[in-house]
């Protein structure tokens, strides 16, 4: 069922998920990842997890669940506030069941604990991964286009994107943006770094501003003046601003793909209709 083509010129394609809380949240995820998974076609399905562990086991039952739709999964793991006998053990675990692609994440504290753990950095848990695991697993990391909330400049969060790559990691996925001169640039310095690991764009389809506008301040991704304006304008009418935002959305995709990113990664909020509207609006004949 994967559309995995990593060897090939063919863009690739995955969808991010996160762990549902309630049977009926359960069934709702179940019924969409039917739907896109038959009409994208996915390399393969990641799933977010909370720091600390806090929705560890969330995101294993979710795992399997993709896993055995016969689509490979990938599951985030954060490494803040975990020790590396932890880390380990969720490792052993998912080799266990097959599972050959991880998505290594520092992550964020979870409110209420304090400072501890073993890990303080992304590229010490890839560094991890590879001595406990070798080449088991094919490692998908962060990056920010438009730069860490929290780097304090541009050169030092290009700095920590370098050791995560010399620490073993196989591809980047980024942060959402809607600026695609931010992507193209940050490509452009990796390349002059030498790291040439594929840098695949996440795209957050926009179906809603409150949404789109909170989730931007918390990860630092800019939201461009003349989209912004135009999605107050269209606060109080629905469906002309999801028309609006779909159409940045798709044409954002499809500049990309044609500036030659390997493939899009689509957070999906686990909704499928807004990822299939862009995915079927785009020119996939080349």
């Amino acid at each position: 069922m994967s559309n995995d083509k990593i060897n090939d010129d063919t863009p690739q394609f995955s969808l991010e998920f996160f762990p549902p809380k309630t049977e009926a949240g359960k069934k709702k995820l179940q019924a969409t990842q039917q739907k896109l998974f038959e009409e994208v076609k996915p390399a393969y399905a990641s799933v977010t997890f909370g720091a600390g562990g806090s929705t560890q086991e969330g995101t294993y039952e979710a795992v399997m669940e993709i896993q055995n739709q016969g689509v490979e999964a990938a599951p985030h793991l954060s490494c803040i506030g975990a020790t590396r006998e932890s880390i380990s053990e969720i490792l052993n675990g998912y080799k266990d069941k097959g599972i050959k692609r991880i998505v290594a994440l520092r992550g964020d504290m979870p409110s209420g604990m304090g400072a501890g753990g073993d890990f303080r950095y992304a590229n010490e848990l890839v560094e991890f991964i590879r001595a406990e695991c070798g080449d088991h697993f094919h490692i998908e990391v962060a990056a920010y286009p438009e730069f860490h909330p929290q780097a304090p400049d541009a050169f030092t969060d290009l700095q920590n994107f370098k050791r995560k790559v010399e620490a073993g990691a196989d591809a980047a996925i980024t942060q959402y943006f809607y600026n695609i001169d931010a992507y193209l640039r940050f490509s452009e310095d990796c390349a002059l770094m030498g790291l040439d690991i594929p840098i695949v764009p996440g795209i957050m389809p926009i179906t809603n501003y409150t949404n789109l506008a909170r989730f931007s301040e918390m990860c630092g991704a800019e939201i461009p003046r003349w989209i912004k304006e135009r999605l107050i304008a269209y606060r109080d009418d629905s469906e002309s601003l999801r028309s609006f935002g779909l159409e940045v959305s798709t044409r954002l995709t499809q500049d990309l793909l044609s500036a030659g990113a390997p493939g899009v990664h689509f957070y999906t909020m686990n909704q499928a209709a807004a990822t299939l509207e862009i995915f079927n609006n785009l020119d996939l004949q080349n």
